[in-house]
């Protein structure tokens, strides 16, 4: 039986806004409630919070690792917009030591915004995003594979860079690739693990003029995008509930109805966030708390 036909696991992001101590609070809890994994942003800035506290991801994982014992951890998710693979590969070398072999990476090619202008590089088409997430999940592979790796590539080099003593999970930590497009969704099927936060916009905004339908139209779509990729049977699909125009825990119908129609697409799995108090993800955390409540083993909504 598939994940999807028993159910389907939920995890949550945690923006990384918080002191350590509140950090490893709320990813405590996450865990406690049950849920299957606990995610943060990789940002410099996002967005309309980007005049807020925003703390570093790397650290933040740390925290969050050494604050959970059971649950995966992940990135919600880095791309090349400003971390280049090597350094990248030895911090989540790292985080998979101190989280005793939980990390997962999830990666994306990275949009136009703060991360991608705040070192003064120059903009970059579409075509050339999806050439340098091949490239930089190309070189990630091999350095989280091997002791020492020299690369040449259009976008990033490595010369003999070493990762010693290397990943927990072997041969590595999971990759979980964000695609959208044709190319990077069959680079997300060669990984086996693809992740979407629905169709692609022009803004983010904009999502706030589709409704629910067209919303998860758009998400039946890239699905049927993905099945054409032909990954494996056992891919995991993670959908991102909240690039919807309704927040997915606005009520726990939402939620439940959320998960379902997931499910019925055929994802494993499902990320909300935890709610915040105004503006973005904005709602009670009482109903994430009622929807941790549905959940069974292995974080689990079942049905």
């Amino acid at each position: 039986m598939t994940t999807s036909e028993a159910g389907i696991r939920a995890g949550v992001v945690i923006l990384p806004q918080f002191g350590h101590r509140e950090t490893a609070t709320r990813w405590k809890a996450v865990q406690e409630m049950g849920f299957a994994h606990g995610w943060t942003y990789d940002h410099l800035a996002w967005r309309s919070l980007a005049d807020e506290p925003w703390h570093a991801t790397i650290p933040t994982l740390a925290v969050a690792a050494l604050a959970t014992t059971t649950m995966k951890i992940g990135t919600w998710v880095t791309s090349p917009n400003y971390r280049h693979p090597v350094t990248l590969a030895k911090d989540l070398m790292t985080l998979d030591d101190i989280s005793d072999g939980r990390m997962i990476a999830g990666i994306g090619a990275g949009g136009e915004g703060w991360d991608s202008a705040v070192l003064g590089q120059d903009d970059i088409t579409p075509r050339e995003r999806a050439d340098r997430l091949v490239e930089f999940v190309t070189l990630l592979d091999l350095l989280l594979r091997q002791s020492e790796t020299s690369f040449s590539g259009n976008y990033f080099d490595a010369v003999r860079a070493r990762m010693i003593p290397g990943c927990i999970q072997q041969p590595r930590l999971p990759l979980v690739i964000a695609a959208n497009g044709k190319r990077t969704m069959r680079l997300a099927a060669s990984f086996g693990a693809w992740a979407t936060t629905g169709a692609p916009l022009q803004k983010w905004e904009d999502r706030e003029t589709l409704t629910m339908d067209q919303w998860w139209a758009g998400v039946a779509r890239l699905v049927d995008g993905y099945n054409a990729a032909e990954p494996p049977e056992a891919s995991l699909r993670y959908l991102s509930l909240d690039g919807a125009p309704v927040f997915s825990l606005a009520s726990i119908d939402a939620f439940t109805d959320a998960c379902g129609r997931a499910a019925a697409l055929g994802f494993t799995d499902v990320v909300t966030h935890w709610p915040r108090p105004e503006g973005e993800y904005a709602g009670d955390p009482a109903v994430l708390e009622h929807a941790a409540s549905l959940l069974g083993d292995g974080g689990i909504v079942g049905f």
